[in-house]
């Protein structure tokens, strides 16, 4: 069973995808991550974004795995835990132009496929229901009003340090700049699936958000 949902940033994906993993008791596997984790490897690297054959020697060695701790889970790439380091407006500014370059989509497609080939899973993005898995058995497309997710990506900022609780403007230009990034890229855009349920957070707590998408699923399983 393939769980998609794909929405622009700070939409609540990552947070639902969690608790919708832990109450059906599947795998969750947060693709943006892994986007951010290459962005990451690519600036530690010092790799030009347009060096084709620097990013395909830079795939080919890498080793890119989720792991669970106790408390969350991690993001190890090439044996180092990025968790915390991807997180960063460094890597929040470049993930998109990083997300854009067709060897690194298809690269991780690929892995993507791969990880969730053999296990009942959800994964979130921006083209898990459109391209990567297509036919997914759920698809749901999250979004919420862009002033909503400004807030909630400048907490995230806050208490990684990377910004102070000042800077609202700021994070809302940011975001209207990725969300433009995202939806008008030549490669596998951000968009809405025709099947897709859609719901907006904007309103609505976590534990509302994962309820909706946990009793839709379940509905639908008991059929079967």
């Amino acid at each position: 069973m393939i769980v998609a949902i794909d929405g622009p940033a700070a939409s609540g994906k990552s947070t639902a995808a969690i608790g919708v993993a832990k109450a059906l008791n599947i795998t969750h596997i947060d693709t943006g991550s892994m986007y951010r984790a290459v962005t990451y490897g690519l600036i530690s690297n010092q790799i030009n974004f347009k060096d084709t054959k620097s990013i395909t020697d830079f795939l080919e060695s890498l080793k890119l795995r989720f792991s669970n701790s106790k408390k969350r889970t991690v993001l190890i790439l090439n044996n180092n835990n990025v968790t915390d380091l991807i997180r960063t407006n460094v890597i929040s500014e470049n993930v998109s132009e990083v997300s854009a370059i067709k060897i690194v989509r298809d690269f991780m497609v690929k892995i993507q496929r791969q990880m969730a080939s053999d296990t009942d899973c959800i994964l979130e993005g921006r083209d898990i229901g459109t391209v990567v898995f297509p036919n997914a058995d759920f698809k749901f497309f999250m979004t919420a009003d862009e002033k909503s997710r400004a807030e909630r990506r400048l907490i995230e900022l806050v208490s990684s340090g990377d910004r102070n609780a000042s800077e609202l403007n700021s994070v809302l230009d940011d975001l209207k700049v990725r969300d433009h990034k995202d939806s008008t890229r030549n490669h596998s855009p951000l968009m809405k699936a025709k099947d897709a349920l859609v719901i907006d957070t904007t309103y609505l707590t976590i534990n509302e958000v994962i309820d909706k998408i946990v009793n839709t699923v379940n509905q639908k399983r008991t059929l079967y």
